[in-house]
């Protein structure tokens, strides 16, 4: 997994609460487990006008050209700002996928569905949580200003605007390490694999029917 220390990225709005993860992925594309490929139907049924389906050639299909992420100001955006219980509904980790393909790698919200920012530590992106006013005033900002930046510093645990000003924002201190340092959950358990190999062959020797 990528490591995450500090981010300078664009902000994309999305001015929406209880976004939940059927609209982020719908349910057609949830056929692969590759964890690629998924970016270009984020959103999908928000982003176009057709019905999508997997193996589409999406270049061809009508766009909402008022939907955010059709729009060229926001081309290339890395942290996305939307509204409370974003990503609520089912735990399909599609979604997080999804999102990290098309180039999200922080969102902040005044809230997130509690296993919807799970699976986002667990797929290298950082959801901050942040209290409703001052998200108010980056949609605000976002509005007004175009190619608006944010700087994510999850070491020191800020968010710096243009004008310099800060935010601070709170983090678990074992998903701030797994994102620093780049930890799933396959990796952390690779981390103690000369102590699962003892205890394998502990129980080989004493268990041996088991085997």
């Amino acid at each position: 997994m990528e490591p995450l220390t500090k981010l300078d990225g664009l902000v994309v709005p999305l001015d929406r609460a209880n976004v939940d993860t059927d609209a982020i992925i719908p349910k057609q594309f949830m056929k692969s487990i590759l964890r690629t490929g998924f970016g270009q139907n984020l959103f999908d049924e928000w982003r176009y006008h057709d019905h999508g389906e997997p193996g589409q050639d999406v270049s061809k299909r009508p766009l909402k050209l008022d939907f955010p992420l059709n729009q060229k100001r926001y081309g290339g955006a890395s942290i996305l700002l939307t509204r409370s219980n974003f990503g609520c509904g089912s735990s399909r980790e599609h979604a997080p996928w999804a999102l990290r393909d098309y180039g999200i790698r922080v969102l902040i919200a005044p809230s997130f569905a509690e296993i919807f920012y799970g699976n986002c530590i667990k797929n290298g992106m950082l959801p901050i949580v942040l209290d409703a006013a001052s998200v108010d005033m980056l949609f605000k900002e976002v509005a007004i200003n175009t190619g608006y930046r944010l700087t994510i510093d999850l070491e020191r645990q800020t968010i710096a605007k243009p004008n310099g000003d800060q935010f601070a924002f709170e983090i678990d201190a074992f998903h701030k390490r797994c994102l620093i340092d780049g930890l799933d959950d396959i990796s952390l358990t690779l981390a103690d694999a000369d102590r699962i190999l003892v205890y394998e062959a502990r129980r080989r020797e004493a268990e041996p029917w088991l085997f």
